[in-house]
């Protein structure tokens, strides 16, 4: 299985707004289609809800609230998204109704979803996905915010207390293949905004769920692409949204990720990524060549090496 991978994935303010006045408007270029349709599946971080109904959560402080219009459903879907997880700290921003509808939406768009639901349990559940003649289970959860977490009874996302609590039981049970799945996906939102290499806890858990036999794990959160240690993307960077640069860690430079599956997963390859103001396209030669030397020197703190094969990155795991 050739599995695409992309990072936080954010259709609401300037991308929302380009969306309501055209839906047909298309945040991506259409080079990126091209790449896409080349893997068998392409999973990305969706980081809003998907709605035209509902009310800001009321979380003292919060100061970002992300809600995309309905159209960005299909948007997905014509770039050829087969999936999204929704653990995230934007899940919830307009309350339990607009997450039900994100659901509804997606449902109708054929983009399967994971991470939130309408309870706890369906917020936790896998998904399975088949493709290449292989089963691919999903397994998504955030380690914040706490306050957007499902119950028993009420919508929300699965949370874990990665930080004081560790991998729970039921992520770990999930991470490990078999029972109708050949590979798992493990792709959590975790650790703090704006960081180019992961906190203390990240590591633990990224050990944590390899050692439970994960076959790739694939984080998100930061906003700016981390090293890779196959296989571990410690985190996948931005999609694409309308946010502010920061001049020091750019998080308008992006990649698209491509993994070939399999049980000694050793390599990982990327595509540099420019995001303009919502939109998002190829690099540039001169954006490529700084992509490649941050990729590089973020790979190399968690102890890999990158190569430059045919205009993109690849990472050889040890």
């Amino acid at each position: 299985m050739r599995l695409a991978l992309a990072g936080d994935t954010m259709l609401g303010r300037g991308v929302g707004e380009l969306l309501r006045r055209d839906p047909s408007a298309a945040p991506f270029a259409p080079e990126l289609a091209e790449l896409v349709a080349g893997a068998d599946l392409f999973v990305l971080n969706l980081e809003c809800c998907v709605s035209a109904r509902g009310e800001r959560f009321p979380q003292p402080g919060k100061p970002f609230f992300f809600r995309a219009p309905p159209a960005a459903a299909d948007c997905l879907a014509a770039l050829g998204v087969d999936c999204v997880t929704l653990a995230n700290n934007h899940a919830l921003d307009y309350g339990p109704v607009a997450l039900l509808d994100t659901l509804e939406h997606l449902d109708a768009a054929g983009i399967a979803w994971v991470g939130a639901g309408p309870d706890a349990a369906a917020a936790r559940a896998p998904r399975t996905l088949a493709a290449a003649g292989v089963r691919l289970r999903v397994v998504a959860f955030a380690d914040h915010p706490a306050a957007y977490a499902a119950t028993e009874r009420a919508p929300g996302i699965a949370f874990a207390d990665l930080a004081r609590g560790g991998v729970p039981a039921w992520v770990r049970e999930a991470a490990t293949p078999g029972e109708g799945a050949d590979a798992t996906l493990v792709t959590p939102h975790w650790g703090p905004n704006m960081r180019d290499r992961p906190v203390p806890h990240v590591g633990a858990a990224a050990r944590a769920l390899t050692a439970a036999g994960a076959t790739l794990v694939a984080g998100h959160s930061a906003h700016v692409f981390q090293g890779v240690a196959p296989p571990v993307i410690y985190d996948l960077g931005d999609f694409v949204d309308d946010y502010a640069v920061d001049d020091v860690l750019r998080n308008d430079l992006g990649l698209l990720f491509l993994v070939e599956l399999d049980p000694a997963l050793r390599r990982i390859e990327a595509v540099p990524l420019a995001l303009d103001y919502a939109h998002t396209r190829l690099a540039t030669p001169d954006e490529a060549r700084e992509v490649a030397e941050r990729f590089a020197r973020r790979c190399a703190a968690v102890g890999t090496r990158v190569q430059a094969e045919d205009g993109r990155l690849v990472v050889v795991g040890a």
